[in-house]
């Protein structure tokens, strides 16, 4: 960044990047201040949230999930898995902090990569399925016997 402009903060993310965590940056000076009081309290109710999902997924894991038709069994942890990260991804990485705007942008190309993903998944298991019922597969099976 060019001279006139190194009363801004902006002149902290270039260069030397020990300025941004030596202190010049701190935003809460006070430990013990109502705002970082606030902060600390959000990421025990998070830590909280997130350590009952593990233990729920734990005990279905090793207790109930024999029994659990393997569809159930799946959106089970999916649905979990998906609420953990979304939490961790929400508060741990500050995109609940975010405008709206950029949220959706992250948002749909990860759940159009997802879907991707499926589709192709599913589209592959088709093929698979069809090359094996092939009534051409077993002539050519016989044939070769």
């Amino acid at each position: 960044m060019s001279a006139h402009h190194s009363n801004s903060i902006q002149h902290l993310y270039e260069g030397d990047q020990s300025k941004l965590y030596s202190g010049v940056m701190q935003h809460h000076a006070d430990v013990n201040s109502d705002e970082s009081k606030a902060q600390v309290k959000r990421i025990w109710k998070i830590f909280w949230i997130l350590l009952v999902i593990t233990i729920a997924e734990v005990i279905v894991g090793m207790f109930y999930s024999h029994h659990m038709n393997p569809a159930v069994k799946a959106f089970f942890f999916l649905a979990l898995t998906v609420l953990k990260a979304g939490y961790i991804v929400s508060v741990f990485m500050h995109l609940g902090d975010e405008f709206k705007g950029f949220i959706i942008t992250v948002l749909i190309p990860l759940v159009l990569f997802v879907w991707f993903i499926i589709a192709f998944l599913a589209d592959g298991g088709f093929w698979l399925r069809m090359n094996e019922s092939s009534p051409a597969r077993h002539t050519i099976e016989h044939v070769a016997k």
